[in-house]
């Protein structure tokens, strides 16, 4: 016996709706994830007489992470105080068109490794800018973030405060 043409086609709309509703959960809970792990996706600044702050909060681990831009291309920071200099995995360095320098030995947390010496015409964060910032190629380096070690930061007073990061910029010189 066949169904009514109305009942088949409940059927196929009430399919439709749980297909969007899981579409837009996947979404929802996606973003809600990327938001942990990185809650400073949109960087604010605050101009002040002589300077610029830039606010970071942890994310869920205490990390610091960031968006922000090398040489003008959109990049992802993680804040690394006990890093000596900026350090950058190889496949951002390809997509970034970094120029090769001097090789180098490099200590991480994995053992030694031979990487290369670069410099950033320009690193951004919100909008702290800094010019000409010594940085250093680390093959093996997973994912996609760049650590911004004491090359860059030592450029910029910064706190730690109630789970928050200061960074601040004096533009009088």
């Amino acid at each position: 016996m066949n169904s009514p043409p109305g009942r088949l086609a409940g059927r196929w709309l009430l399919a439709l709706a749980w297909i969007a509703g899981l579409f837009l959960a996947s979404r929802f809970f996606g973003d809600w994830e990327q938001k942990q792990e990185n809650p400073n996706r949109e960087v604010a600044s605050t101009h002040g007489a002589g300077f610029v702050e830039v606010r970071l909060q942890g994310n869920r681990q205490g990390h610091f992470v960031a968006n922000g831009r090398v040489n003008g291309q959109a990049v992802s920071f993680m804040i690394d105080t006990g890093a000596t200099e900026v350090a950058i995995p190889s496949q951002v360095a390809g997509r970034l068109s970094l120029e090769k320098g001097a090789p180098v030995m490099l200590n991480t947390a994995n053992g030694a490794t031979q990487g290369y010496r670069t410099r950033l015409s320009s690193l951004e964060l919100g909008d702290i800018r800094l010019a000409q910032v010594s940085a250093v190629v680390v093959p093996g380096l997973p994912g996609e973030q760049i650590l911004l070690g004491m090359s860059a930061l030592k450029r910029l007073e910064f706190t730690l405060r109630d789970g928050n990061m200061l960074l601040r910029q004096n533009t009088q010189r």
